[in-house]
C-alpha cells in the first residue's frame, strides 16, 4: 500500500487584465494591471480530497471582485490595491487563512501632438514591468514591490578574470567586456513602514533610478558584485526596504572573429547569444531586520 497526503496548495484566478481609466476630467489617466488572486485555507483540503466545493470561493468570484474593486476602491498603486483585495477575502470568508495576490503594471505615456501631450491618447512605454505582491500567511501580511524585464547593457567598465581553471575551462579572462542582463528584482517592505503608509509610486520611481545609476557607474569585476551594489544602493536610498532579491541572467555578447576576413576587431563587433546563459541570483538584506521567509512563498524570482 502507498500512503499519500495533501501538501501545500492554493487556487485562484490568474492574469486578470484590468485597465482602470479615470475620466473625472477631460484629461484621462490610465492604470494597466495584470492581476492574479490565489487563496489558501486548511478547510479547503476537502475540495482536493473529496471534491467538496462548499467552501470554495470560485475563481470567477475572485476575478469579478478584482474588477469591481478597481472601480470601488480605485488603484492608487498596485501595492495598495492588492492589500485591499487580500484583506477582503480573508475578512469576508472566515475559512480563508491567507493567500497570494500579485500584479504586473504596464506603463503608458501620452501621445504628443503638435508638441502637446494628448488628453486621452497613449502609447505603451516603460523601461520595464513593475511588480507588486501581497502575501497573507500565518496571520501576517507581507508586501513586496519589484521590477522585471529591466534590460541593461554597458559597453565597457566590466571585467571578468581571476576565476579557477581546469581542463574544461575555455573562457578567456577579460578586463574589458560588454555586460548585459535583464534584471528581475523584488524588494520587501518593513511591516512597520507598511502600517505607517508608503508612497509606493514614488518609491518605485526612486528605486528604479537608483538601480540604473548603480549599474551604470559601478566598475564591475563580476555581475555578482554589481548585483550586491545595486541592492545596497536601493536599501540605502529607502528606509522602508528590508531586503532586495535579484535574478540576473547574463545576456552574453561575444567578440566576433573577423580575422578570416582580414579585419581586426578591438571590441567593436559582437554577436549576442541568447542561450545558454549564466544566471546570477542573490539577496541583499538590511542588517538588523527580522527575516520573513513567508513573504517569498510561491513568489517567482525569475520569469
Amino acid at each position: 500500500m502507498v500512503s499519500v497526503s495533501l501538501g501545500a496548495n492554493k487556487y485562484g484566478k490568474a492574469e486578470n487584465r484590468i485597465v482602470r481609466v479615470y475620466r473625472d476630467t477631460p484629461r484621462h489617466e490610465i492604470v494597466d494591471l495584470n492581476v492574479t488572486s490565489q487563496l489558501r485555507g486548511e478547510a479547503l483540503a476537502s475540495s482536493f480530497l473529496e471534491g467538496d466545493n462548499a467552501l470554495v470561493v470560485a475563481t470567477d468570484t475572485q476575478k469579478n471582485t478584482a474588477f469591481a474593486f478597481a472601480k470601488e476602491h480605485g488603484i492608487t498603486s498596485p501595492e495598495d490595491y492588492l492589500q485591499i483585495l487580500g484583506a477582503h477575502f480573508v475578512d469576508a470568508f472566515e475559512w480563508i487563512d491567507g493567500g497570494l495576490w500579485q500584479a504586473e503594471q504596464y506603463e503608458w505615456e501620452r501621445i504628443v501632438v503638435g508638441g502637446i501631450p494628448h488628453d486621452h491618447s497613449f502609447v505603451r512605454s516603460g523601461k520595464a514591468v513593475r511588480l507588486a505582491a501581497v502575501q497573507k500567511i500565518g496571520g501576517a501580511t507581507h508586501v513586496t514591490g519589484g521590477v522585471k524585464d529591466l534590460v541593461v547593457l554597458k559597453s565597457t567598465g566590466s571585467e571578468f578574470s581571476g576565476f579557477p581553471r581546469d581542463r574544461y575551462t575555455t573562457l578567456a579572462e577579460t578586463t574589458d567586456r560588454i555586460m548585459a542582463t535583464s534584471v528581475t528584482g523584488r524588494w520587501r517592505f518593513l511591516p512597520e513602514a507598511v502600517a505607517a503608509g508608503i508612497d509606493y509610486n514614488g518609491l518605485y520611481a526612486e528605486v528604479l533610478e537608483v538601480l540604473l545609476s548603480t549599474f551604470a557607474t559601478v566598475h564591475s569585476l563580476a555581475l555578482q558584485q554589481t548585483l550586491f551594489e545595486m541592492g545596497r544602493a536601493a536599501i540605502e536610498a529607502r528606509p522602508e526596504i528590508a531586503e532586495v532579491r535579484f535574478a540576473m541572467p547574463n545576456k552574453h555578447h561575444f567578440v566576433a572573429d573577423l580575422a578570416p576576413f582580414g579585419l581586426e576587431n578591438p571590441n567593436e563587433v559582437f554577436y549576442a547569444a541568447d542561450r545558454p546563459y549564466g544566471l546570477i541570483e542573490g539577496t541583499v538584506v538590511r542588517d538588523g531586520v527580522d527575516a520573513a521567509p513567508d513573504a517569498w512563498v510561491d513568489l517567482p524570482a525569475f520569469v
